[in-house]
């Protein structure tokens, strides 16, 4: 009978248990993790930069003026061509000249003009809030037309155009909301009141100014923006509307403005602000 060498056996089985056990295995994946973790991690850091497909860099974006939102106080100039006019209504006395054959009937020419001025823009509030608070005086050179027909009995139609020109000083107070910022990028609302006054108002022809405006006005005003964020400023241009609220038209006693019953003010604006 064959003697059994108990030793051995248990020899035999260690060294086939280390060789074969879970150690074995294991050892390996941890060397492919220590030699493949700064490749990932390069890998992590490269994703942040911008690449086409081929694996080349096409640019790395930088946030300019990254304290911006920790300003409270900014300062700022705008330019703002605009197209401007009146939203009229006639008279009852145009009415019943009408149902005569008679009668001069009255039509808003959208006319261009110019505005320039300051930003103070306030935020409201902590450096993260949406709410900022802005007050833009400036000046608003605005010509203002509207076209008369005139309409008799067996005479020809004459028009006849007449003109408002004149100097606002504009004094708005808005508030303005706005998104949060994507990169060098943002957008906002803006909506308020707008007061105005005549600085000037020409009428040194008077066969072009039979009609007259008052030389204050209250317009509501609202619209929207686009922040751009470059390395020293931000430009923001906006598309701001503008509707008056109160009638301006102060009554005179000739065949143009008796046909009228009131005029208010309405402008399209495109702001080009600086800050």
């Amino acid at each position: 009978m064959a003697t059994t060498y108990v030793w051995h056996k248990l020899h035999l089985y260690g060294s086939q248990i280390a060789r074969t056990g879970p150690w074995r295995g294991l050892l390996p994946l941890l060397g492919l993790l220590l030699l493949a973790g700064p490749a990932l991690a390069q890998r992590k850091r490269s994703d942040a930069i911008d690449r086409s497909r081929k694996g080349h860099i096409k640019g790395i974006t930088v946030e300019n003026l990254s304290n911006y939102n920790d300003r409270f106080f900014r300062p700022g100039i705008y330019i703002a061509p605009n197209f401007s006019r009146f939203f009229l209504e006639q008279s009852a006395a145009y009415f019943q000249a009408a149902q005569q054959g008679r009668g001069i009937s009255a039509n808003s020419i959208i006319s261009p003009g110019f505005a320039v001025g300051f930003i103070g823009d306030i935020r409201l509030g902590n450096p993260g809030t949406p709410f900022h608070l802005r007050f833009t005086p400036g000046l608003n050179f605005l010509t203002r037309r509207v076209e008369f027909l005139s309409a008799g009995a067996g005479q020809p139609d004459t028009i006849r155009t007449q003109e408002v020109s004149t100097t606002q000083l504009e004094l708005p107070i808005l508030l303005k909301y706005q998104s949060n910022r994507r990169r060098n990028t943002r957008f906002y609302m803006i909506g308020g009141l707008k007061p105005s006054f005549a600085v000037t108002q020409r009428q040194n022809t008077p066969a072009i100014n039979q009609i007259t405006v008052a030389r204050d006005d209250l317009m509501l005003e609202y619209g929207v923006g686009l922040d751009l964020f470059y390395p020293y400023f931000k430009f923001g241009p906006e598309l701001r509307f503008s509707h008056g609220l109160r009638n301006v038209l102060t009554p005179r006693d000739n065949a143009y403005s008796n046909s009228l019953q009131s005029l208010r003010t309405n402008t399209v604006t495109l702001y080009l602000n600086i800050e």
